[in-house]
Order: C-alpha cells, then sequence, then structure tokens
C-alpha cells in the first residue's frame, strides 16, 4: 500500500515530467526535427512522440512530419485511431501477503516481500514505477555458523570458547524460537611460503617452539559440525579441537568462508532460515593472486571442494578467492557474514564491509571472552536493516530507488532503511526507464532482492518496440508505384528509387528540387552535409555518426562531453544536445543525482554541514570535512555532538543511551586518562557539567588516519563551589568549548 507521502511525492514528479513535456512542446520538437523515416524509428526518439499511419495524412510536406506529439498529430488531422503510440505498463502476476511470524507451522510459507512476480512492458525512454514492501518477520529461524581461526595465538580463544554452545543458545533462544548451530575451522595452505613444509614440521609445526611445542598439522579449512539444534554437540567437538601453526601473518579465512557458503548440503544451511556466518580472526587474510606466491596460478572456482574428511581438498590447488566472488557467493546463499575481529584489524576489516554487501564488523576481545555479546549485537544489527540489491540487471535498463521508511518520508536514490525494529514494514518505489530496444525476440528479466533475505521479486520485461500498423505492410503496393512496401502510411523503396511514392530515381535533380532541400533561403544546400535528391535530403555519411534530418541540419555526434566521453557515457546525443538517461543531469550528462553516497551515519544529507552536488558532499560549514562532512573539530556543534558519545559510551547515560544507537553513531576511539593534555594544536578542548553539576572534560581531535579520537578524564571534577556556580550562570552556557 502507498502511503499518503508517497502519492505525494509521484505526484510532484508527474507534474516536473508534465512541464518539462509542454515546455519541449513550446521549444525545438524533437519528434519532428529527428531523423525518423519509420514508425519503429519515431518510437526511438522520445516517449513522447508519436507516429501517424494515416495514408493521406501530410501530403506535400517531409517524411518526417508523420512523427509528432499526439495531440500534435490529431490537430493536424490524424485520426486518433491511426495514430500509434505505445506505452509502459505493469502487470502484477504473484501478490502474496507479507507474513508476520517465521516460526511453526506456517514456517515454510513465510512471505517478506510483495509482490513477489511482475511483468513489464517497456517503450523506450519512458519512465514507470512500481513499488514493493519489505517486512522483517517475527521468530524467524536462525542458522549459525562458527568459523575459527585455528592458527597458533588463537589458542586462548579456543579455551573461552569450548562451553559457547550452552550459553549462546540461551541466548538467541530470546530472539528465535528455532536456532541451529555449526561448527568449523581453518589456518592457511599447507605449503610454502604460507606453512613451514620441512619434513619435521608436517606432523607437528610447532617442533621446537618453545612456547607451545605441540599442535597439529597444518590445513586449510576443516568443516566440523554441520548446523544442528543440539548444542551440546557443539561443545563436545570444540573441545576436541587443537590449534595449528603457520608461517605467515595473514590467514586463509577467505578460503573458509568461500567453502561455508557454497558447501549448502555439508553445512546444512536451511532455505527458510536466517544464514549467520561469524568469522572470528586476530589476523589480516590472504586475497586473491596471493597464491602466485605458492606457485598457485589457476582462480579460485567458486565452487565447493570438501572431500570425504570434510575438509578443503583443493587448498593447494587454487588461488585465494577474490573480494568480488566472494560477495557473490554469499550473497547467492543468502549469508550475513560477521567479522569478529580484535580492535587493531577494524579499520581492514570495516573496509571489506563497503565491498561484500551484507557483511558487518565487531571488535573481538584479545580471548574471545565477548563473543556472546558481539554475535547478538551484530544479529540485532542486521535484523535493524533492509537493503534491497538488483541481481541480472540488464545493461540497457535504468533503474532508480526511493525508499520510504518507518517516518513516512520518501527519501530519493536511497534503497535501503535502518533503525528497524523486528515486525517493521517499509516500502520502496522503483523507477524503471529502458534505454534501447533488445534484438527481436529477446527476453529479458532482472530479480529486485533484500540483502540475506531468500525472499526475492522477480521482474520479467517486454519491450514496445514495433508498431502495431507494421504487421499489415503491403509489398509491391501500387501506393508505392509497385516498386516499394508499403508500411504506416510511408512507402519504403527499392533499392535506385526515392520519393513519397518511390516516383523518382537516384540523380535526377532540378532547380525546382534544390529550393526544397534549403532549410531557408540563403541557406546551403542540405546544410552543406548532404545532396538533393528528388526533392528532399540524402545526407553524407560521417565517420564521427549520423547525420540526419530533413536539411541534414542535425546529427548525434556535435555535443558536449566530460573527459573525451561523449555526454559522459550517461545520456544520448540528439541535433546538439546531450538527452540525458534517468539519474544524470547536466549540460553533459556528468552529474549523478544518486544521493546516497552523501547520507552520514546519523541519517542527515551531509552531516547537516553541506550539500549534496553530483554524488558527493560539498562541505559548507567552515572546518567541516570528510566524506560526509562528518568531521568538524571547530564546529559550532562538535562539543556537543560528542559529549553524547562521552555519556553513552563510558556513563550508559544520556539521549542516545540506548545501546543500538550509541553503538550506531559513536564509532570514535574513546581514551580515558587521569589528566587531559591540553597543549596539542589540533585538538579541541571540550567541558560540560553534569546533572550532579560536576565538570566533564575532554578532548577531540583527528587522526591522520581519519579516525576521530576522543580524550577523556577517568571521571567528572569534583562538584563546582556556589560562587563558581554563580559566575558559570552568567558568564556562559553549559556547554562551553576551547581550541
Amino acid at each position: 500500500m502507498w502511503t499518503p507521502g508517497t502519492w505525494m511525492w509521484r505526484a510532484a514528479v508527474c507534474c516536473v515530467l508534465l512541464e518539462t513535456l509542454t515546455h519541449t512542446a513550446r521549444g525545438l520538437n524533437m519528434c519532428m526535427s529527428g531523423s525518423a523515416t519509420s514508425c519503429e524509428e519515431c518510437l526511438l526518439i522520445h516517449p513522447s512522440c508519436a507516429w501517424c499511419a494515416q495514408e493521406d495524412f501530410g501530403r506535400g510536406r517531409t517524411l518526417t512530419s508523420r512523427c509528432d506529439f499526439s495531440q500534435n498529430l490529431q490537430k493536424r488531422g490524424c485520426a486518433a485511431r491511426f495514430i500509434e503510440y505505445p506505452t509502459s505498463s505493469i502487470s502484477i502476476l504473484q501478490n502474496r501477503p507479507l507474513s508476520s511470524k517465521g516460526s511453526g507451522s506456517t514456517q515454510y510459507d513465510v512471505v517478506q516481500i510483495m509482490p513477489q512476480k511482475i511483468s513489464l512492458s517497456l517503450r523506450p525512454g519512458d519512465q514507470t514505477w512500481f513499488g514493493l514492501q519489505v517486512r522483517q518477520v517475527e521468530d524467524y529461524p536462525v542458522d549459525l555458523y562458527y568459523l575459527m581461526d585455528l592458527s597458533l595465538s588463537m589458542k586462548d580463544d579456543l579455551d573461552t570458547i569450548r562451553n559457547l554452545g550452552t550459553k549462546l543458545a540461551q541466548e538467541m533462544g530470546k530472539l528465535t524460537s528455532n536456532f541451529r548451530l555449526g561448527f568449523g575451522s581453518f589456518v592457511d595452505k599447507n605449503m610454502s611460503p604460507f606453512s613451514y613444509t620441512a619434513p619435521k614440521y608436517q606432523e607437528n609445526p610447532c617442533n621446537g617452539y618453545k612456547l607451545f611445542p605441540n599442535c597439529v598439522p597444518t590445513f586449510g579449512f576443516r568443516h566440523i559440525l554441520s548446523l544442528t539444534d543440539k548444542v551440546d554437540r557443539f561443545n563436545e567437538e570444540v573441545q576436541k579441537q587443537m590449534v595449528s601453526r603457520n608461517r605467515d601473518a595473514p590467514e586463509g579465512g577467505f578460503d573458509a568462508i568461500l567453502q561455508a557458503a557454497v558447501c549448502k548440503d555439508e553445512i546444512g544451511w536451511r532455505k527458510e532460515a536466517y544464514h549467520l556466518l561469524v568469522f572470528a580472526t586476530d589476523d589480516v587474510p590472504h586475497l586473491a593472486l596471493d597464491g602466485r606466491l605458492g606457485g598457485l596460478v589457476q582462480p579460485h572456482d567458486g565452487m565447493c571442494h570438501l572431500n570425504d574428511k570434510n575438509e578443503y581438498s583443493a587448498s593447494t590447488k587454487m588461488d585465494y578467492p577474490s573480494l568480488a566472488l566472494l560477495g557473490e557467493k554469499l550473497a547467492e546463499n543468502n549469508i550475513f557474514l560477521i567479522f569478529a575481529v580484535t580492535k587493531r584489524l577494524y579499520v581492514i576489516y570495516k573496509n571489506f564491509t563497503a565491498l561484500i554487501p551484507g557483511t558487518t564488523v565487531e571488535i573481538l576481545d584479545q580471548d574471545s571472552k565477548n563473543v556472546i555479546q558481539l554475535i547478538i549485537t551484530a544479529y540485532n544489527n542486521i535484523r535493524s536493516k533492509v537493503e534491497l540489491t538488483v541481481w541480472d540487471h540488464p545493461e540497457d535498463i535504468s533503474l532508480s530507488f526511493t525508499a520510504t521508511c518507518q517516518d513516512g518520508k520518501p527519501l530519493p536514490g536511497l534503497r535501503k532503511c535502518a533503525d528497524l525494529k523486528i515486525g517493521d514494514t517499509v516500502s520502496f518505489n522503483v523507477s524503471v526507464e529502458a534505454r534501447s530496444c533488445p534484438p527481436r525476440g529477446t527476453d529479458q528479466s532482472f530479480t529486485i532482492k533484500p540483502v540475506g533475505f531468500k525472499d526475492r521479486l522477480e521482474v520479467a520485461v517486454d519491450y514496445q518496440c514495433d508498431c502495431g500498423c507494421s504487421r499489415i505492410a503491403q509489398t509491391n503496393s501500387s501506393i508505392c508505384s509497385s516498386i516499394g512496401t508499403y508500411n504506416c502510411g510511408t512507402c519504403q523503396c527499392e533499392p535506385g528509387y526515392l520519393g513519397a511514392r518511390c516516383e523518382c530515381q537516384e540523380g535526377e535533380a532540378s532547380s525546382m528540387h534544390l529550393s526544397a532541400c534549403r532549410e531557408a533561403e540563403g541557406k546551403q544546400i542540405c546544410s552543406g552535409r548532404g545532396e538533393c535528391s528528388c526533392n528532399q535530403c540524402l545526407c553524407y555519411e560521417s565517420e564521427f555518426g549520423k547525420i540526419y534530418g530533413s536539411f541534414c541540419e542535425c546529427d548525434d555526434f556535435s555535443c558536449a562531453r566530460h573527459k573525451g566521453i561523449l555526454c559522459s557515457g550517461h545520456g544520448e546525443c540528439h541535433c546538439g544536445e546531450c538527452k540525458c538517461h534517468a539519474g544524470y543531469i547536466g549540460d553533459n550528462c556528468n552529474c549523478s543525482t544518486e544521493t546516497s553516497s552523501c547520507i552520514s551515519d546519523d541519517g542527515q544529507m551531509c552531516s547537516g554541514r553541506g550539500n549534496c552536488v553530483c554524488g558527493r558532499c560539498q562541505c559548507t560549514e567552515p572546518g567541516a570535512f570528510g566524506d560526509t562532512c562528518e568531521k568538524c573539530p571547530t564546529c559550532p556543534d562538535a562539543c556537543g555532538t560528542k559529549r553524547e558519545c562521552i555519556e553513552c559510551r563510558l556513563f550508559n547515560s544520556g539521549r542516545i543511551a540506548d545501546n543500538q544507537t550509541c553503538q550506531r553513531l559513536c564509532k570514535d576511539e574513546i581514551i580515558t586518562v587521569e589528566t587531559l593534555k591540553t597543549d596539542d594544536p589540533g585538538a579541541v578542548l571540550c567541558l560540560y557539567k553534569t546533572d550532579n553539576d560536576c565538570v566533564m572534560k575532554f578532548t577531540y581531535s583527528e587522526h591522520v588516519s581519519g579516525l576521530s579520537i576522543l580524550a577523556a578524564l577517568q571521571e567528572p571534577a569534583v562538584p563546582i563551589k556556589a560562587k563558581h556556580e554563580n559566575n558559570s550562570s552568567t558568564n556562559g552556557e553549559e556547554n562551553s568549548r576551547a581550541a
């Protein structure tokens, strides 16, 4: 169902389009000035163009006069039944209602997206819309596979999680009544230079290592426990495990992630469940091409390679997977990947999440003591978001999204909603436009799917590219002097013949014919870019593109360029003017209207300190910087903003003390000290009075790495004396700042 805000948004867009069309009709008539000599060519010029197939229409005019706006054709005498003017349309094929609960007797019929199937009939250039709704249902089954780094440095972590199964099941039982748990481990490829390969290390790679002299042989990935609701099995299997040892610092974790994703039957992923893959490590991973160090030149094939021992059998045969392949396989199998990594690796893995949809990163304690809370936090974070992805997107179709989240306000350019509660329903409006016609008989389709969901919207596409009048074309028609095909009101002449009725032969010319080939008296014949033959211009060929028009006055290459690319590659050149594709504006179509990259973590456009121009933030607040103008030590509100993070992170108080909100908005590093250093010229000193009249002080600075750093006193200062209170109320506000 559409909300009132959504209908108002659509109405506003329609008004803008109507105004644009009217303006176009008053100025350049792109339909009549185009190069169309047939009905199909006319329809491709612009979605507002129509073709008159009436036989006696426009006699004495040029052939392109049959192509015009529909209302103009009727005014000029074309009967409505002869006007070819197809429009885009949408048919809903399957529209089952959204479910409210995920477990129980209806588990296998759960619906989280509607509609489920639609069909689009698109006319190129004609933008149309359809809507969809997504709901995160309550009590949905959860499959969690714990994938652990068992290299030597993780020994203390292994000791910590030996009874993880029971405790985790208890906590997850508060969120879902249907929970299953599995376990796998990894180290690295058992080959040089990644591992110790000398004979004495084959059975015990820790041989000679004084701190820990015994460990198991190195392995790539080992699947240990398939997903099960018997959590005691998890504890039993984990207690059997021993660490191993590899040679270099990076681990083979990405090999393991891919196998855990694609070996669906072996792991036991259920179709009707959320798939969580927890990846616990204390080091960086090897990436694609690292395998070449060991002579592995074969790229990863993205397939399952578990042998009868449930070990990765292609570990020493193929390279590590790329990030792109990893993201593709995780998405194909609806898996949410949770990076559980130590603090020093947070930034590295955070960068990975931007490249792999549906991935989150959480900080793991050195001994994994916080792993249960980490998993619960990550799960709640996943369930609080809905983000759409498009699969098998046809190249000739433009899609743009508008999200309507819980506040009911349309957000153009966004395809995700955050800060949701389980059971909330969000809506998306999808604008669709076909840019061209594929070869006849081509069937196109694509799928819209929320990240990590099994549910999807399947979209079938056909194209309105043919004219109905073409189905009754007459070959060797007497209308065309019996030497042409009569089609949609015009004659398509045999080679060597010209004219509206194929009455002329090529090469005939006279002064009477020549005068009809000048745009105006004194102008060149055919604009100097063609020859006049049988009362009409035949335009020259050009190595740069196509020359066309009644007087060869137009071409498709004399338009503005950006970095040498015509219309920036985001538009079509039409008679000296760029006609931009959906989502782009500007004289050369180089300016994107997408705004999602300008939304800061707090949901504001450019953090409220700038404007989104061509998809990038231009900071207008003096001193503001960062991709979304989120960094600004010298801004008037800097201390107030960081104060909320100090309150919620250190004292669990303040406006955003809610755990999820605090974690989402406050990602800066906070250091507690006994005495503040105020001699750093790049740091801002902030202070505020607490509820019990104490003074809390902290400094705020931006590190060269791009991280914000807050240094705060361990405790607020002692209560301010009464005389100081009077001075404070007279001389300043409660919050103050000093550089």
